[in-house]
C-alpha cells in the first residue's frame, strides 16, 4: 500500500483534494449554520434540500476556486491586503450565490450580513490554520531536537511501526 504513496504527482493531488475537501466541508458548514439561523429567526423549522445542495456545490466550487486560483490564501503564513481582498472576493461571490439562489429570500439586508459573516469566518478560517501550523511546527521541533540529541527513534518515528521495525 505505501508503494503508491511515493508517487510525488499522486501525493500533490491528493494533498491537494484533501485541502479542498477540507475547505467544503468547514464552508459549508459555516453557510449552513447561517442558513439555519435565518430559517429559525423567521420561525421556519425546515430547510429546503435544493438550497443545502447549491450551498454544498458553491463550497466545493469556491474550493477549486480558492485553491487552484486564488493560492489557498486562507492559508497562508500572513494575512497581506491581497489575501484580504481575496476573502472579500469570496465572500461577495457567496453573496452573490446566496442572493441569486434564493437562500435568503433575496433580502438585501440579510444578504450584505451574510457577506460580512463569510469575512469572518474566512478570518477565523486563516487564524485556525495558523495556529494549527505554528503547533505543528514547534511539534516538529521538539521531535528534530530530541533526535538530534539522540533521543529514542520511535518519538521520531511513531507513526511508521514499532521499535522492532524501526531496527
Amino acid at each position: 500500500m505505501r508503494k503508491w504513496l511515493k508517487n510525488e504527482k499522486l501525493r500533490r493531488y491528493l494533498s491537494m483534494e484533501i485541502g479542498i475537501e477540507y475547505k467544503a466541508c468547514l464552508y459549508f458548514f459555516v453557510v449552513l449554520f447561517f442558513y439555519c439561523m435565518y430559517l429559525l429567526l423567521h420561525g421556519v423549522y425546515e430547510a429546503r434540500l435544493l438550497h443545502m445542495f447549491e450551498m454544498i456545490a458553491a463550497t466545493y466550487g469556491m474550493g477549486y476556486f480558492q485553491v487552484l486560483i486564488l493560492g489557498n490564501f486562507d492559508e497562508t503564513e500572513r494575512l497581506s491586503g491581497r489575501q484580504f481582498l481575496y476573502m472579500l472576493l469570496c465572500s461577495v461571490m457567496y453573496a452573490g450565490l446566496s442572493y441569486l439562489c434564493g437562500w435568503f429570500d433575496r433580502e438585501l439586508m440579510t444578504t450584505a450580513v451574510f457577506a460580512l459573516f463569510c469575512v469572518a469566518a474566512y478570518f477565523c478560517a486563516y487564524l485556525v490554520n495558523r495556529a494549527k501550523r505554528d503547533i505543528d511546527t514547534e511539534q516538529l521541533n521538539v521531535m528534530l531536537q530530541a533526535y538530534q540529541k539522540g533521543g529514542r527513534r520511535d518519538e521520531c518515528h511513531r507513526n511508521e511501526g514499532t521499535d522492532e521495525a524501526l531496527r
